[in-house]
């Protein structure tokens, strides 16, 4: 068995993977590859994206979404826009490479081009595991209350004590699987919450869903450019085409 190399220090934890391409032979070579891969576990294989779909709706769970897009049915890109949250790591794999703008959009964790080798195969999962590997362990779910504190703030739970946000200064909240990033010129708290949620009881009335994976502060909006926000200190947010006229609408009446 290959193994993945774990971040130093860091003992490896198995992560779920599900598999999903009509081609047999692609859908079996991934297959492989996450059997001969120390740290991971084959939690589905589906021959198109409706499979897959009822798999998600159903309770299905995965840290990892191996991905064609070229399916008959429901296409990989079209299925990522309709899976339920928290979404898995998308790892887009097409024998194509005219749809990484619309991966892009998506906000993918890689697009792997065919045919695929096992070498950059592990390099994706490195880098998933290294992204993951730095956020806190999970807790209860009901471990990131939102306590009011006065104006903008917030008294949140997070690494185990409540910390008070000021929101005003929050630029943005980005998804990052069950948990939340929320980012502010000078910090990166991270919220085991997903933007789901925090989307459904944030109540404050300046943050506005722009993109599956990104929520943003509109007070904080310096220009926007190509459907991309740009924000304090260089950072750049997309606006997906799913949000578009909603995210315009509403900044012709700020």
């Amino acid at each position: 068995m290959i193994t993945a190399t774990p971040t130093p220090e860091t003992p490896l934890s198995p992560l779920a993977c599900v598999v999903v391409d009509d081609n047999e032979m692609s859908r079996l070579m991934l297959e492989h590859y996450v059997d001969i891969t120390e740290g991971l576990e084959l939690a589905g294989a589906f021959a198109d994206g409706v499979a897959c779909l009822n798999y998600f709706r159903t309770g299905g769970t995965a840290d990892i979404l191996l991905l064609d897009i070229n399916m008959p049915k429901l296409t990989g890109l079209d299925l990522v826009r309709i899976l339920p949250e928290p979404l898995p790591e998308v790892v887009l794999v097409t024998s194509h490479r005219d749809y990484a703008v619309d991966a892009f959009e998506l906000q993918v964790a890689d697009y792997l081009v065919k045919p695929l080798d096992y070498a950059r195969f592990i390099r994706t999962v490195d880098r998933i595991r290294s992204k993951r590997v730095a956020l806190p362990p999970p807790a209860a779910p009901d471990a990131a209350p939102m306590f009011n504190a006065d104006g903008n703030s917030l008294f949140l739970k997070i690494n185990n004590r409540l910390t008070r946000v000021n929101f005003d200064e929050v630029l943005y909240i980005e998804a990052m699987s069950m948990y939340s990033v929320l980012v502010t010129p000078k910090h990166k708290h991270i919220l085991y919450a997903t933007l789901k949620t925090l989307e459904e009881k944030l109540p404050f009335a300046h943050f506005m869903r722009v993109h599956r994976s990104y929520m943003v502060n509109t007070q904080c909006i310096e220009a926007v450019e190509d459907n991309q926000l740009q924000l304090p200190g260089g950072h750049t947010i997309p606006v997906a085409k799913a949000y578009q006229e909603s995210f315009f609408r509403r900044l012709r009446g700020i």
